[in-house]
């Protein structure tokens, strides 16, 4: 009896899943596709019922997060994407530079799971991974303040999220990055209280 479109649709996503864990983990490179299937409990040739390559799959991983373990984040967080305003900002820089968030390597935004990995991959990989920082970055622009004076017109708002971004991204790269966990809190705090400061400005 073959199998229904709900059950590889339920397996795709499993292995997604798998993927976007063990690719947090271990990086691109280091994950087999042979690993990855027999944590889905399915052999090699399986994957390529659902998947090209390991490149398309580390796509979908990424792009993944956003409305996967992301938006779960993000609830958890309180942190309201469409109309949150300035306090959804702060909600968003506490808990994505948070010592929690650093721990969960496996819940892990993918911006910050060995970045390397996506500059040397391919088109797909770079532009998945770029759409979820523009997702970062939306968030922070939309819920900046609109009001009409110049700190707040629509090009200081994106150079302002831009910069959120860039914070939170870079302080955690490196503070995951560092063997030496006193530099690694120094440095995640460091980005944390100097996105608050950029987000106090002109609020």
């Amino acid at each position: 009896m073959p199998y229904s479109a709900k059950h590889k649709t339920d397996v795709r996503r499993r292995i997604v899943e798998q993927a976007r864990i063990l690719f947090n983990r271990d990086g691109f490179a280091a994950v087999s596709i042979d690993q990855l299937m027999a944590g889905v409990g399915l052999t090699r040739g399986g994957f390529y019922n659902h998947f090209s390559n390991k490149e398309e799959l580390y796509a979908e991983a990424v792009a993944s997060f956003l409305n996967g373990r992301g938006k779960a984040w993000r609830e958890e967080a309180g942190v309201d994407v469409e109309n949150g305003g300035p306090e959804t900002v702060r909600a968003m820089i506490d808990s994505y530079l948070s010592p929690e968030h650093l721990k969960d390597v496996d819940g892990q935004c993918p911006l910050i799971a060995l970045p390397s990995d996506v500059a040397r991959g391919a088109p797909e990989v770079r532009a998945a991974y770029g759409s979820l920082l523009q997702a970062m970055s939306w968030l922070f622009e939309n819920n900046l303040p609109k009001n009409h004076l110049p700190e707040n017109s629509p090009e200081k708002r994106r150079e302002k999220a831009l910069a959120l971004s860039a914070l939170c991204v870079g302080g955690m790269v490196l503070s995951r990055t560092l063997d030496d966990a006193v530099l690694a809190d120094e440095i995640r705090e460091a980005a944390r209280n100097s996105a608050l400061n950029l987000l106090g400005a002109g609020d």
